[in-house]
């Protein structure tokens, strides 16, 4: 890459700062200037002081997302990043580094950040980016995750994520970023001395221009790589021009933020905007994974079934937790239970030689009494994974499942059973026994249910999904129509 730059130096009328401003190719420009007296224990409660910036952030990362990715489809058919989109998503970074070099990120300043996408000229910390008036087409495919990888690498180096290669109890350790360590450091060293090392000062400002840049790359705002260099300390290569300040205006005072196209309103519009389609977005995912269960999963015999599980258990019977239906478990809205359910199926083979199997549901109280002085085993886990039980000591149940006249639907014999139930309201206990009540029951099983109403929900969500994305998506398109219209600021991104 051939390195071009240029000094310029304004003039101004007498009572007003000179400003000097260097530009150089690479268009990702970050700048900051440490405090001469920094507090040596305000440090200690910045990640609270914080707290309404992140969560602002975390919100206008969102839109952020949103935002490039409409700026990548306008850059592949047009070549052009759309000029609102990208003086926003800018005000995006910037306000994040602002946010970074007040907080955990540098620690070097201890004025409150502003809230405003656009640039405080006075403010010690500064980004810009210059607007590019075209971008390859192509790189726009590949260069934000293929031609990235090797910044990304050394990007999680400097601000974390990097996994180690061994776990501790079943936890995947991660380590910390540089950036951070050593900003604890510096702090440590403040707190003591009252003076944030300078040499160490430089080497974090080099390393959050370096993450700022690869952001500035794989956020699709410049097609020029990011050098593989810190330029630490001191004004970097490419210094922010901002309007100068008045010489006599009073140290530490707050100057007004550039104008920006961007208005609190416009911003307001477009995070609406970005929740509303990550909502639409969830309840679509949701719609589309129902239909996949409702149209794909379900058998030709119309049931929707588990996948098959092997129990076990050396006493007398392996019995479910309660199971809840209908409104908190009274005997009420058994036709809302009926349309959710249709007809439920559980099926058993016994595994164990020359022993029938029985397999009954009733209500949870009958069963409890029934089993109230027998050993049994309540399956708390069906589920993926391993199945895990919870014991029950006891001896023999009083008689054979069998006999019992309180089963709302059974199946007994050798072989597969296969027993149907229409569920009511209430709660219900499935039991599985030997069919002569002896001890040492081994089964496979599964159970499924025909689920009529699965038809309406992911018609529900997908049509509800769709009018949300397209008031979402609207919402975003007029805030960024309107900062498209705006006049121009005075001064440039």
């Amino acid at each position: 890459m051939t390195e071009r730059g240029a000094l310029v130096v304004l003039l101004s009328p007498p009572g007003e700062l000179v400003a000097v401003a260097t530009s150089v190719v690479y268009p990702v420009h970050v700048d900051a200037e440490l405090d001469r007296s920094l507090s040596r224990w305000l440090w200690l409660v910045k990640w609270v002081l914080a707290i309404p910036h992140f969560v602002v952030l975390a919100l206008l990362w969102l839109a952020f997302a949103l935002l490039s990715i409409v700026a990548f489809f306008a850059i592949l058919f047009t070549g052009r990043y759309p000029r609102a989109v990208f003086d926003f998503n800018v005000g995006v970074l910037r306000w994040s580094w602002r946010v970074a070099y007040y907080a955990y990120g540098a620690l070097g300043t201890d004025r409150y950040p502003p809230f405003t996408l656009a640039e405080v000229p006075d403010y010690p910390a500064h980004l810009s980016v210059d607007y590019p008036e075209h971008l390859s087409r192509g790189l726009v495919l590949v260069k934000w995750w293929l031609l990235a990888i090797p910044h990304y690498i050394v990007v999680a180096l400097f601000v974390g994520g990097v996994w180690m290669g061994w776990t501790y109890e079943d936890q995947r350790v991660s380590t910390g970023g540089l950036i951070g360590v050593l900003v604890l450091v510096a702090a440590v060293v403040l707190a003591f001395t009252g003076a944030y090392p300078r040499p160490l000062y430089d080497f974090v400002l080099g390393m959050n221009r370096w993450v700022l840049r690869v952001a500035g790359y794989a956020g699709l705002m410049t097609d020029v790589y990011p050098p593989f260099r810190l330029d630490m300390g001191g004004p970097e290569p490419a210094t922010l021009a901002v309007p100068p300040a008045p010489l006599a205006e009073p140290p530490g005072s707050s100057a007004a933020p550039v104008a920006s196209r961007w208005t609190a309103g416009r911003i307001v519009a477009v995070v609406v905007g970005a929740l509303v389609v990550l909502v639409a977005s969830g309840l679509m995912a949701g719609g589309m994974g129902v239909l996949w269960a409702d149209q794909v999963a379900r058998g030709s015999d119309g049931y929707l079934t588990s996948p098959t599980r092997s129990l076990s258990t050396g006493q007398y019977a392996l019995a479910t937790e309660r199971i809840t239906l209908g409104l908190t478990g009274q005997d009420v809205g058994s036709g809302l239970v009926d349309q959710s359910l249709g007809t439920v199926r559980v099926r058993v083979t016994g595994t164990v030689a020359d022993r029938d199997v029985f397999v009954g549901v009733a209500r949870s109280a009958e069963v409890s009494r029934y089993l109230a002085v027998a050993g049994y085993s309540t399956v708390t886990n069906f589920g993926a994974g391993t199945t895990t039980y919870r014991e029950h000591s006891g001896s023999a149940p009083s008689g054979a499942p069998g006999e019992q006249t309180f089963w709302a639907g059974t199946a007994s014999g050798a072989g597969t059973q296969t027993l149907t139930w229409t569920p009511e309201s209430g709660q219900w206990t499935v039991v599985v026994m030997n069919a002569d009540a002896s001890a040492g029951v081994a089964v496979r099983a599964d159970i499924g249910a025909t689920a009529p109403v699965l038809g309406w929900i992911w018609i529900a969500l997908l049509v509800t999904g769709l009018v949300l994305l397209a008031i979402g998506a609207v919402t975003i398109v007029l805030a960024v129509v309107s900062a498209s219209r705006a006049p121009a600021p005075g001064t440039g991104t």
